[in-house]
Order: C-alpha cells, then structure tokens, then sequence
C-alpha cells in the first residue's frame, strides 16, 4: 500500500505544471458537486418541487391584490355616483317633485355627464338604477335619463333579484349566473349592486343601483397567474359559487367548497396538500378580504413534478457544459503560466555563460509579466549610480508639492449622488440631465490632469458648477456673484485653488447659520506685481480662537471638519511662488469671512522649479494613464511619455510615488 501511495505521489510530482494545475482545477470543480449530487439527490429533487411550489405561491400573492384592486376600482365607481347631487337628492331625501320634474333640473344634467363620462372608463361596462314605479318611468321616454334608469320589473326573477328578497343584505358582487340573460347581454357580464330606498311624495319605494363590469379582467389575471401546464386559479364567493376562473373546465375538477377554504387559511397561509379524484394535488388560498372572495390557485402533482424533473435536467446540462469550459480555461491558463515561466528559466540560464540580455518585455503583467520586467529591470540597474543630494532635495520638494495636490479632493461626491438618486425616484429626470451633466464637468475640470496649472478664467467656472450643484441639493438656498475684472481671467492659478475656499465658506459659514442660506462673493484685484482674489460670505463667521489655527493644519471647523483642503491650498501657494503668498483669512463672528489669495501676476512660468514641477507631472500623469493598458509594457510606456531613458523613467516615478511602474500595476490595476 505505502508502495502504490510513493508512486503515485512521485507521478504526480513528476507531472508538467500545466497537467497539475488541470487535474487540481478538475478535481475541484468535478468531485464536490458529484459527493452533492450522491448523497443529496432526493433532498434536492424535494428543494426543486418546493422551487416551484414558491414560485407559484410568490405569484399568487402579488395576484391578490390587483384583483383587490379591481374590486376597489368598482366600489369606488359607486362611491362616486353616489356623491353626486342629484343621486343624493333622489335617494337620501324624500322627493315631492315628480321624477320627470327632477329629469329636467341642472343636477339631472350634470348627472348623466358624469355618467356618461364613468360608463367609458376601461373596466365598467354599464350603469343602472332600478326603480319600483313604472308609471313615472313612463314619462323619462324622452329624457337623456331614461338611458341609466329602468324598471324594477325587468330584473324580477334574476338570481341577485332573489337573494336581496331573502335576505337583509345590502350589497352583493354578482357573477355571471346571478344576472339575468338580458342583463348580460346588454349590460355586462358581473355587476356590483347596492339596494337603495327612495321616499318619493310620502311613499317608501325600493330601488336598486348597478354598476356593471366585465369578468374578462378577472381572467386574464387569474391565467396571468398561472406558469404550470394544468394547473388552475379561480374565485369563489362566500356563497359557494364560482366569480371567475382561469378554465371552467379546471375549477370544476379541482373545486374546494367555501367552508373548507375557510378553515384551511385560519390553519396555514401556505400551499396544503389535497387529494381529489386520485390525483395529489397543491392547493393556495389567498382572501380577497373586501368582498369576502377567496382565490384558489390548484398545482396538480403530476405537471409540477414533470416541471421539477425538467429543471434537474437543466442543471445537469448547465453543469456539464460548465465542466467543459472549465477544462478548456484550466488548459489555457496553464498553459500560458508554464510557457511562461519555462522562457525566463531558459533567459536566466545564460547567466551561467556569462551572458545578461534583457528579455522581451512581457505582453500580460501578472506575477509572471512582473518576474520579466523585474529581470529586464535588474540587468539594466546593476551600475546605475545613486542620483545627487541636490537633486533628491529638489525631488523631495516636487513630491510634497504633489502630495499636497492629491489631498484636495472633492468632499460632496457621495452627497450629490445621493441627491441625483433621490431625483431620479422622484422622476425628475430634467433635474437630474442637469445635475450629471454638471458634475461630469465639475469632475472633468477637477481629474484633468495633463497639468496643474490652470486660469482663473477656468477656476472661476469650476466653483460656478460646484455651487450650482450645492444649490441643487440645498434647494438655491447660496447666491454665488462674480466680479472678477476680464484683464484678470487670464492669468494662471493652480488647480483648485478657489473650489476648497468655496466649499468651506459653504459648509462652515452659510450652512451653519440660522436659515442656512447666503451670499458669497468672488472678486479680484491687481495690486502691483501681484493678484489678490478676494472670497466673502455672510455666514456665521469664524471665532477667533478658530481664526489663528485654520491655516495650521490643527484647526477644527465648527462643523467637525479639520479645514484640511484650505491648509493644502495654502501650502501649495507657498511651495509654488514662496511664503509670501497664500491664503489670509479675517473674520467677524455673527457676519461673515473674507478670504485674501494673493499669487504673483505671471502670464509666463517664469520660476525653474514651477517649469520643472509641470514637466514632470505631466510626464508622470501621462504614465499613470498607459499603465492601465495592459497591452503596452513599460519601455513603449517610457518612450510615449517622452523619455529618452526607460532608466530615468523608471527612477523618477519610484522617487515621486514611493514604488515602482512594475509593482504599482500590480497592486493597483
């Protein structure tokens, strides 16, 4: 036994590294499922009849409220009728005027309209009101009423008829067989029936009102209902008769009597077996609670185990096909691992001979494209001298510059797209074109990062589209005025330079007051050799403890806020063009903030660290963006951003990002 078990283990360890990654992936996928399907088949052929069975009763549960729906809907076509004047005035008061008299008052009138106008509606059919005094119906004849009233003498001997004589009831939804031939034919086939009184000149007379409709709804939701062959939903009232069916033919088979539902749903809300005629059947009972209906929904065994039976073979199906393609992607990705990784045992082997070429840069850049361009790195950094101290300041300084930058982010992203989502509910979609439209722009002036330096013409447009979108959220509660001079707007301004300022005067001043809603002013000025920009708002101003660390770093904002992005914005200023530029803030609490950006007034760059900073970045930013694509390596990266060296290349992003092109694309794309 120990000497099978060495064998096989020595086979296997013998085997290429391909053949053990498509036997372990096989191996894994294939035996689990096979243990499932052994030990657990009938459990699982249990899980998909009850599959079934739920998905039937999840249909019949959303199909009972749309026939409550549909009952509401008539009922609520009575209510209407009955509000109206002339309906009130004939039947909740007595009468002394003649019926012909009332035919021909305004609300008569209005009356007809509005039934004119509730016959046409897409479920009713028709609207009657039966009276018991033909010889006043006799003087409508020519009357627009005549259409809606008629004799209690045609419906004598109807079904619905008899059961309001026998009864104290005084309602009734009526199925097609308690109507009457002709009522059915001209009317409609269900109808909803309210009996009424009339007090006509000192006599007690009944009457009726019908408000008729068509049973082709209720069927059409019913076989809606349905997704089994054979299987069957219908109505039943509380008189044991059927309302309407999905197939006469079915509910006549499988027919379940009123009592027994009754007791059914007090006992469970879920599908219970039943046996009727031999044949096992599951049976849901959903009420229609207004008028004291039950929808029944019947699942023979026969068709829902067929059905069950049919989806174990689909899933068998699927799995195989599955299985399939697993064995062809185990093969491909072992293959392309091993062939892989046999080329750099094969470049590494030429050390040996004294030989140290560099390989082809790899076309994928996983653990194994980063193995080739680790090897193709190292044998080109072996003597590569460390770069000067002078230099590395100057590196250093470029990487606070840029560390800086990069912690000037928007804040308000989460919240506007809260907004938006919060639109798009609404079903404002103007609002919302509006709102991603100006926040693709906000976004595209804020990430376009081909440099750092823009206009002032370019910020003032930036904070517009920031404010606006504040506003949105705010319900236009922040006035934004500009009065910057045009000979200003085309100087250059670092990025976001204006938009932190902005949102803290939002967010710490305007917001913070009583009504939350204010005035900001954004105005500039040339002050000799200098451009001062001037921020002011009417907010709650800054007390002046707050005041003298706002600009630290430390500060803390009355809201929690650290004022992070301002200490950015200002130490960015100063990195730039020296430490007498920057951000000055005054303040009076209770009125407001004024923020000073003073920066020089160069339309040139004229500053080599400025120049040096933007050359750099550019080249960097370039680079960041090509190694997202996976089908460039980093020497075409290095020559497209415009190096002539892949060397320099490569020193400078390690020095500005802490890591190098090869690991960056590894952990980060």
């Amino acid at each position: 036994m120990k000497t099978c078990y060495r064998r096989l283990r020595q086979f296997y360890g013998d085997l290429s590294l391909q053949s053990k990654f498509t036997l372990a992936l096989m191996v894994t996928v294939t035996v689990p499922v096979l243990m499932i399907g052994i030990f657990f088949y009938n459990r699982l052929y249990d899980m998909m009849v009850s599959y079934t069975i739920r998905q039937e009763q999840d249909a019949s549960a959303k199909t009972s409220p749309m026939i409550e729906d549909m009952v509401q809907e008539i009922m609520d076509t009575y209510t209407g009728i009955s509000d109206q004047p002339f309906f009130q005035t004939l039947f909740h008061q007595p009468v002394n005027s003649t019926l012909s008299e009332l035919a021909e008052s305004p609300e008569a009138e209005e009356f007809v309209q509005y039934l004119n106008e509730t016959v046409s509606k897409e479920n009713i059919s028709d609207f009657r009101i039966y009276l018991d005094f033909p010889e006043d119906m006799q003087r409508l004849a020519d009357s627009p009423m005549e259409e809606y009233f008629a004799s209690i003498q045609d419906i004598r001997g109807t079904y619905w008829h008899g059961i309001f004589q026998g009864s104290n009831i005084t309602e009734l939804f009526c199925p097609s067989f308690y109507l009457g031939t002709q009522e059915q034919k001209q009317y409609g086939d269900m109808a909803y029936i309210r009996q009424l009184s009339l007090y006509y000149q000192g006599q007690p007379y009944r009457a009726y009102a019908a408000v008729y409709y068509s049973s082709e709804p209720l069927k059409d939701v019913l076989s809606k209902n349905l997704s089994l062959d054979g299987s069957v939903s219908y109505i039943i009232n509380e008189r044991n008769a059927l309302v309407a069916s999905s197939d006469n033919s079915l509910s006549g088979i499988y027919w379940l009597n009123y009592e027994d539902i009754e007791k059914s749903v007090m006992s469970s809300n879920n599908f219970i077996e039943r046996t009727i005629l031999d044949n096992k059947i599951y049976a849901g009972f959903y009420r229609i609670s207004q008028p004291g209906w039950f929808m029944v929904t019947v699942l023979p065994s026969r068709p829902l185990l067929n059905q069950s039976g049919l989806l174990m073979l689909q899933y068998v199906l699927f799995y195989i096909l599955f299985l399939l393609l697993a064995l062809f992607l185990a093969n491909s990705l072992a293959r392309s691992i091993t062939n892989r990784i046999s080329s750099v045992i094969r470049q590494m082997s030429q050390v040996r001979k004294g030989s140290l070429l560099p390989m082809d840069s790899p076309i994928y850049h996983d653990e194994v494209g980063d193995l080739i361009d680790t090897y193709n790195y190292m044998t080109r950094k072996m003597d590569k001298l460390i770069a000067d101290q002078g230099k590395a300041a100057e590196d250093l300084r470029i990487a606070e510059f840029n560390s800086l930058q990069a912690q000037i982010n928007p804040h308000f992203l989460y919240n506007t797209m809260d907004m938006i989502n919060w639109l798009a509910q609404q079903g404002r979609n103007a609002e919302v074109i509006d709102a991603v439209q100006n926040l693709s722009r906000f976004y595209k002036l804020t990430l376009s990062r081909k440099q750092s330096i823009s206009t002032i013409a370019q910020e003032e447009a930036h904070v517009s589209i920031y404010v606006h979108l504040q506003n949105m959220r705010f319900h236009d509660s922040i006035s934004f005025v500009s009065d910057i001079p045009d000979e200003l707007m085309d100087y250059p301004i670092p990025k976001l330079t204006l938009q932190p300022v902005i949102e803290n005067a939002i967010l710490h001043g305007i917001l913070e007051t009583e009504n939350k809603s204010g005035t900001i002013v954004l105005t500039g000025w040339m002050e000799n050799e200098d451009i001062v920009l001037l921020i002011s708002d009417d907010g709650v101003g800054i007390p002046p403890e707050k005041l003298k660390t706002i600009l630290t770093g430390n500060g803390t904002g009355s809201s929690g806020g650290n004022h992070i992005a301002v200490y950015n914005t200002h130490r960015r200023l100063q990195i730039l063009y020296g430490s007498e530029y920057g951000l000055t803030y005054s303040s009076e609490p209770g009125k407001g903030t004024e923020v000073q950006i003073r920066l020089p007034a160069r339309k040139e760059y004229e500053s080599p660290f400025v120049y040096q900073t933007l050359v750099s970045e550019i080249r960097l930013d370039r680079a960041l963006q090509l190694l997202a694509k996976p089908e460039m390596n980093l020497y075409q990266i290095a020559e497209e951003c415009g190096y002539t060296d892949a060397e320099n290349f490569f020193e400078e992003f390690q020095r500005r990002f802490q890591i190098s092109p090869t690991e960056y694309r590894k952990r980060f794309l």
